[in-house]
């Protein structure tokens, strides 16, 4: 049995004003590609198919293009919700995407038996029975009582969880035993979106809290053969077992994650012996590059990342149609090349963090300059973070796109007096820490409601 977990496609998302469609488009004509190459019995997507609960128009059809291609080969596919997703959205095409052999779960449901799937192989033997479990709502799981602490609301949230993905996984063991009898015992994996204790995260990973849990414990996960999560965007195990992975966003979804070996996970799947796991790379569709440091240092970076890009395999010429700079990349006999029409003017995006004591009215032109007649194109230019505080008593010099909403909310935090020691008692104190993590959590819940409205 082989399946290919893929997760955090981020369909739709705007980057610093510049659009993904294009790499998105490649990396889902790419992954069809590989599931015909590896001879793929199902795909698992585990959750943030789209950026927003109100995804553009350009986003859905990118998804239902794919849906399209991907049943065409024969493959089974399942779409699970993460926190970025809209249920409605989703499974407003339930009814129909499932005609083309699509399993789409959206809501966590009061039907368990409901999110148990058969995945077959093939030979058309059921190879493994799927867990489908999306994002988890605190609401749906348990119900808030009076005069619990935060400590309290964590540990039944925790068990509740637990206890969720415990009697899915018996449910699921039931099912295989009585298959059986006409074949070998398929193998049980169960799914998540969610964030798991260790796990690495990166800057485009919005922390998520179901209720004010920051945190699953591997520990708590049911023995299943494989658990495929979605959630945190660099390709991972968890808690260092092989069986439970984080198959990582496809594409760069932040600066930070521009160095990252990108992948979508092939898993093989035997009852006989421990799943085994294939990283796929996924090819680079779109350059970019984080640079930190002075003015000097800042140039230097420029010209040298510039050389490494037109060394990876793109021609830059000056002056093409129009007068408009074009790049090429050089590759053409590649598998991805042979299938994507390559861009007219393909050009590295750039994040320059500037390491200067000074305050630089003229910062934006000098970079310019440097930048000028190369294959660049500036996204953001900021100063560095620890800089950015040590002027934060001049308000005039810091502008707003230099901080994030979570950062405008924080700064607003770190105006209350949240340890007065000579004046709160221990229990003072934990009430007050306790009313600071219950701003936070409402903080995030209201962010995620912004982007994922309540249906």
């Amino acid at each position: 049995m082989r399946i290919l977990h893929t997760s955090d496609w981020h369909l739709g998302q705007l980057f610093y004003g510049k659009s993904r469609e294009q790499e998105q488009a490649h990396f889902l004509c790419w992954l069809v590609e590989q599931v015909k190459a590896h001879q793929i019995d199902a795909v698992v997507v585990a959750g943030d198919l789209f950026d927003t609960g109100t995804p553009p128009s350009y986003a859905r059809a990118l998804y239902n293009r794919f849906v399209d291609q991907l049943t065409q080969t024969g493959c089974q596919l399942v779409l699970l919700a993460g926190n970025h997703d809209s249920v409605a959205v989703l499974n407003e095409s339930q009814s129909l995407l499932s005609r083309l052999g699509a399993s789409i779960i959206a809501g966590s449901g009061d039907n368990l038996s409901q999110r148990l799937l058969e995945l077959t192989d093939h030979t058309g033997q059921v190879g493994a029975i799927l867990c489908a479990i999306p994002f988890l709502r605190a609401r749906d799981l348990v119900t808030s009582q009076s005069g619990q602490s935060s400590q309290d609301k964590q540990r039944e949230l925790q068990q509740a969880i637990a206890d969720h993905y415990q009697s899915l996984y018996q449910l699921a063991k039931e099912r295989a035993e009585a298959l059986t009898a006409d074949q070998p015992e398929p193998a049980i994996v169960m799914t998540g979106h969610l964030t798991a204790l260790g796990a690495s995260v990166s800057d485009s990973v919005r922390e998520i809290y179901i209720g004010t849990l920051e945190g699953f414990p591997a520990d708590l996960f049911p023995a299943a053969d494989y658990i495929a999560l979605g959630h945190i965007h660099r390709s991972q195990k968890v808690a260092k077992r092989d069986n439970i992975r984080y198959s990582g966003s496809p594409i760069a979804l932040s600066f930070d994650e521009a160095r990252q070996s990108k992948s979508v996970l092939l898993v093989e799947l035997t009852k006989e012996q421990p799943a085994e796991v294939t990283p796929l790379e996924v090819p680079c569709f779109q350059a970019m590059a984080r640079i930190t440091g002075n003015l000097a240092q800042i140039e230097r970076q420029i010209e040298q990342v510039v050389q490494e890009f037109l060394d990876s395999g793109v021609e830059y010429e000056e002056g093409g149609e129009e007068g408009n700079n074009q790049v090429t990349r050089q590759n053409g006999s590649s598998l991805v090349d042979r299938h994507i029409k390559q861009l007219q003017a393909e050009m590295l995006w750039l994040d320059i963090e500037v390491d200067s004591q000074e305050f630089l009215s003229d910062l934006q032109p000098r970079i310019e300059a440097m930048c000028q007649d190369k294959p660049v194109e500036v996204l953001r230019i900021r100063r560095q973070r620890q800089l950015r505080k040590l002027q934060g008593t001049e308000p005039d010099k810091l502008q707003l796109h230099e901080l994030s909403v979570s950062d405008v909310f924080q700064r607003r935090l770190e105006l209350e007096d949240w340890h007065r020691e000579e004046v709160l008692d221990g229990e003072q104190k934990e009430e007050q820490t306790g009313r600071k993590q219950r701003l936070e959590s409402c903080f995030q819940q209201v962010l995620d409601t912004l982007s994922n409205p309540i249906e």
